[in-house]
């Protein structure tokens, strides 16, 4: 509780004591804009046959933020966040404490956001720490459903001069946040283009160049097409493959540049439809195996919000992260069900099948997830949510037989 509290009062009197400086007359800060965060979580973790005890965790996220015109200059602006995560001293859940089922919500506190933007005409520029987000996730997300949300440490160029479409340039020196607050240091660059022709037809072409892991070429269509008032349909296709990383830096514990031999592809198709508040919807994902005996890695998304993809029970997250874990690859095929109604919330029911593409076990297990959201009356910006994923073990003798539930109830407050 102490972080939370130190965290808070640092904030407010930064924000406080920032706002009052100025030099010959002009404000370092003015126009400023305070948004926050409270959001408390159950979480419980059970698995089958476990030698560790079932892990109960009750955390809690504060965050603050400041965002304000800088210096007096025009389109120059500047954020400055701090998150704080907090058991409140119950450490019934690794890593906290090793005779416990994991969640990966440790006590911690960090600056989560410190960038400055300029704008000119079309074009932003952006440095410092922020949260970046891209297309579905898929390759490279904040992971926004933990509680110490992952940022990352950018040089960012944005230009929106043509209608309808957006080109992002990044060069990235760090990211840190979810299982740990210390920055990991790379030196990657992301590049993004996404057109948006219509509501029915967005296209986003990529490219990802992860130091020391590898690089991602792919494209994305997706879009929503009204049938009538009551029927509204929305479809989505990647493809994507992955090659030798070009960019390498010093990042080992010997202080050695790696290169890693990478050969694998990945694809996805979704469609569903939203029948006056009736949500259907069918996912077919497979992230490929190896391409060759002698690559170590199949397909992997290791800046992807993993909570996202795969279920939720996050059985596969070392698999689809990367170190090998993924070389025979991984299909997905799931589809989900629910509604959503003003005043009743919203809730969603998804089945998912695991198979391996390639090896000996290919059956690797499937899954129920269920999730029920709805706006806390009395409250604006209050949220209530709760969460159930149940992951059934495949075949004997593969890398997942075990079962595996997962519980959670969560308020979430912004204002």
């Amino acid at each position: 509780m102490k972080k939370i509290i130190m965290s808070a009062v640092a904030l407010t009197a930064i924000m406080g004591s920032v706002s009052t400086i100025s030099a010959d007359g002009i404000n370092i800060l003015d126009d400023m804009k305070i948004s926050g965060e409270l959001r408390p979580r159950y979480e419980t973790v059970k698995v089958q046959d476990s030698k560790k005890d079932d892990a109960n965790a009750f955390t809690a996220r504060i965050r603050l933020a400041v965002q304000a015109n800088l210096f007096g200059v025009e389109n120059l602006k500047t954020k400055v966040g701090i998150t704080t995560v907090n058991n409140f001293g119950v450490d019934h859940y690794a890593p906290a404490s090793s005779d416990y089922e994991k969640v990966v919500d440790p006590s911690q506190a960090m600056l989560s956001e410190m960038y400055a933007a300029y704008t000119v005409s079309d074009t932003t520029l952006l440095v410092g720490r922020s949260h970046v987000n891209l297309d579905d996730q898929r390759f490279i997300g904040t992971v926004g459903w933990r509680q110490m949300e992952r940022a990352y440490d950018t040089a960012t160029v944005i230009n929106k001069s043509v209608e309808g479409l957006t080109l992002l340039g990044s060069f990235v020196y760090g990211f840190a946040g979810v299982a740990g607050v210390t920055t990991a240091d790379t030196k990657s660059v992301v590049i993004h283009a996404n057109y948006k022709a219509s509501d029915a037809l967005v296209v986003s072409g990529f490219s990802y160049l992860l130091a020391n892991i590898h690089d991602t070429h792919g494209l994305r269509v997706s879009g929503k097409v009204p049938v009538s008032d009551s029927i509204k349909l929305n479809y989505a296709a990647s493809y994507a493959m992955q090659a030798d990383n070009t960019m390498t830096y010093s990042g080992d514990k010997n202080g050695a540049d790696i290169e890693r031999s990478v050969d694998a592809s990945y694809y996805d198709l979704a469609l569903g439809a939203n029948i006056s508040g009736i949500i259907l919807g069918a996912e077919y994902e497979v992230l490929g195996k190896a391409g060759n005996t002698t690559d170590n890695d199949g397909f992997s998304t290791p800046l992807a919000t993993l909570h996202k993809f795969q279920g939720f029970a996050d059985v596969f997250l070392g698999r689809t992260k990367g170190s090998g874990g993924n070389k025979a690859g991984l299909k997905d095929m799931s589809a989900k069900a629910g509604y959503k109604a003003k005043g009743f919330g919203k809730a969603l029911v998804w089945y998912h099948k695991f198979d391996a593409e390639d090896g000996t076990f290919k059956d690797l297990g499937s899954e129920v997830d269920a999730v029920y959201a709805n706006k806390i009356p009395g409250t604006n910006g209050l949220n209530g949510l709760l969460k159930v994923a149940h992951y059934m073990g495949g075949e004997t003798g593969s890398t997942n037989t075990k079962d595996k539930t997962v519980v959670w109830a969560q308020l979430d407050y912004k204002f």
